[in-house]
């Protein structure tokens, strides 16, 4: 719509689109960006001088006002996601939110430290990603074992600190890593259970064996 405006603002020299130009539904549509300081309607008075103009009645008239055009500069030159290449384009897509990316990274970097490494390819994936600054998210394209994997990361993650990542990951997607599990979507089976084994002390104190002995 301010696209649409500006275009017709610039093809004539007083710059307002005439009611001629517009359909009803348009008419309404700027009138809802007037509301939002982004389109101006004209008045009585810049009405009348259009008449005068136009050498016939002028009942409607709208243009850009400096947040408008300012608005649509914006809109046309902001960094947009950069699609991703067709071999990348495969599997599932997945979203992320900035502490999600951030997190993911982690943990595809500490690959070569891990005992549970990171999926084949997810580091490829983490390293093209393509993000979206106007929704400010990442987007992915992910094979459901390295789904089951990103899962592990962002557990370890909220073994370590911040659970909202894993949660966010969950609800969307329907992947979560269980340390009970015996297999977790590619990563070696009984390997969570071994993690929570190492985390959970048995019912006795650490002091029990010595008292035992």
């Amino acid at each position: 719509m301010l696209e649409a405006l500006d275009e017709r603002g610039r093809a004539v020299g007083h710059g307002w689109t005439l009611d001629t130009e517009f359909l009803l539904l348009h008419q309404q549509q700027a009138g809802a960006l007037s509301a939002h300081g982004l389109v101006e309607l004209a008045g009585r008075e810049d009405r009348a001088e259009l008449s005068v103009l136009e050498g016939r009645p002028v009942r409607w008239a709208a243009r850009l006002t400096p947040h408008g055009h300012d608005t649509l500069t914006y809109g046309l030159l902001r960094p947009r996601a950069e699609p991703a290449p067709a071999e990348l384009a495969v599997g599932r897509s997945v979203e992320l939110i900035p502490s999600q990316m951030a997190a993911l990274r982690v943990f595809v970097h500490l690959a070569d430290r891990l005992r549970i490494s990171p999926a084949a390819g997810l580091a490829e994936r983490v390293r093209t990603a393509s993000c979206d600054h106007g929704i400010k998210r990442w987007r992915l394209y992910l094979t459901e074992e390295q789904i089951a994997s990103v899962a592990y990361g962002f557990w370890l993650h909220r073994m370590t600190g911040s659970a909202a990542e894993a949660n966010r990951f969950s609800r969307e997607y329907g992947a979560a890593f269980d340390p009970s599990s015996a297999d977790q979507g590619g990563l070696p089976a009984g390997a969570g259970a071994g993690m929570a084994a190492l985390g959970s002390p048995g019912p006795s104190g650490p002091g029990e064996a010595s008292r035992r002995g």
